[in-house]
């Protein structure tokens, strides 16, 4: 029984301390609790100072970034109005080198559409002039020039037509840049200023914990720079290649028109001088046409009159004749030649010779006769060809001309 019981544990007497060394303790943490307060007091200045440093730099890199973007902001304003500028300029002349190339396309279709198909119509209609008159004259050198000079002005003007064209493309692919610039740095503003207006205490601040750089501009400031100074500084060319241009467009428009007004009054000139040459012609043969039919009406009684007078005188040749065949029966003795034989035999000669005359006379008249109607005809169709002429050059061409107008649109 003695053996199954459980051994009760006695612990042993606490360590008993001296006197020295409980002084000795309180001593040790005396000391230490003086230099964790001391410690603690140089923590908590150090922290206020920390403190007030951070606050102080913080708020001065604060106001040192708001100063930069204050300053960046009035650059991207300054820059932004230069661009406003040049561009309302380039705008300005892109209008005006519209205008000026409507003038030229104007200009080209009315020569186009107008002034060549005039003269073309005009040269088609003087090919249906019949006779002698289909000859190549000075009208028709006239036309054929102001053909040349107006396919010459038609040439100039759509060479004009596309350098105006090509420095339009120009002016407006500098207008799209610098509208591409202009968007660029109206978002810039955009976001500067809203980050302008951010302060410490605003809501919906967050901290970047990615691992991507947060700074992640590539572009130096000088070449920011360069970029709006190359946009200007190409619009500004432009500009300065468009003024000029506008004076040599007025220039050539100006020397097209006269040009091509000169040729037309140089024809309308050979259109005049012919068609008066042809009515002076036609007028003339007008009053030979009179005569011819005056002479040939005489000539028309002439040959009357001669074939009356030859009937006239085969009725005394017959007469005679008679009389001489009456005598020939005279009998025996009584069969002489006498006075009156020898009388009558002179009669029929000289009535022969007469009625021969007469004849003579009469084919040559029957001959004028025929060349003078001849004539007749020859001069009315001559007549018939003037006013065929006149009616070409002076209705159908003329009145197509009138509607030909140059003017420096």
């Amino acid at each position: 029984m003695i053996n199954n019981r459980a051994y009760a544990i006695i612990p042993p007497p606490p360590l008993k301390f001296t006197l020295d060394e409980w002084h000795l303790n309180n001593r040790h943490r005396y000391r230490c609790s003086e230099a964790q307060q001391e410690l603690a007091d140089r923590l908590l200045t150090e922290s206020q100072r920390v403190c007030e440093l951070s606050t102080e730099r913080a708020k001065g890199n604060k106001e040192e970034t708001d100063h930069r973007l204050k300053e960046k902001l009035e650059d991207i304003e300054f820059r932004k109005k230069e661009l406003l500028r040049i561009r309302k300029e380039v705008l300005l002349e892109t209008d005006a080198l519209l205008t000026y190339k409507e003038r030229i396309m104007d200009a080209l279709s009315s020569v186009r559409r107008n002034a060549l198909v005039i003269c073309e119509k005009c040269l088609m209609f003087r090919e249906h002039r019949l006779g002698i008159d289909l000859v190549r004259d000075d009208v028709e050198r006239e036309l054929l020039k102001e053909c040349e000079v107006i396919k010459g002005a038609e040439n100039l003007l759509v060479r004009t037509l596309e350098q105006t064209q090509e420095q339009i493309r120009r002016l407006k692919a500098t207008l799209y840049y610098m509208d591409h610039d202009l968007e660029d740095k109206e978002n810039n503003l955009r976001i500067d200023k809203r980050n302008l207006s951010l302060k410490e205490t605003s809501l919906n601040l967050s901290i970047y914990h990615g691992v991507s750089r947060l700074d992640a501009s590539t572009i130096e400031l000088n070449e920011w720079e360069m970029q709006t100074n190359e946009n200007i500084v190409a619009a500004s060319k432009e500009i300065n290649s468009a003024r000029p241009m506008r004076c040599y467009i007025d220039t050539i428009i100006k020397q097209a028109i006269d040009d091509l007004n000169e040729q037309k009054n140089a024809t309308d000139g050979a259109f005049k001088r012919r068609i008066e040459e042809t009515k002076e012609a036609k007028t003339k043969l007008e009053l030979q046409h009179s005569e011819i039919m005056r002479q040939a009406n005489e000539m028309t009684q002439n040959v009357t009159r001669i074939e009356k007078a030859i009937a006239e005188k085969e009725c005394y040749l017959a007469l005679s004749h008679t009389r001489l065949g009456n005598r020939c029966q005279r009998p025996g003795l009584e069969l002489t030649r006498d006075l009156v034989e020898t009388q009558l035999v002179k009669e029929v000669y000289e009535l022969r010779e007469v009625v021969s005359k007469l004849q003579a006379t009469m084919f040559e008249a029957q001959a004028s006769l025929r060349y003078l109607l001849k004539t007749q005809i020859q001069i009315e169709e001559d007549i018939n060809i003037k006013t065929n002429t006149l009616k070409i050059d002076e209705v159908d061409c003329m009145t197509l001309r009138q509607s030909m107008d140059y003017h420096a649109y």
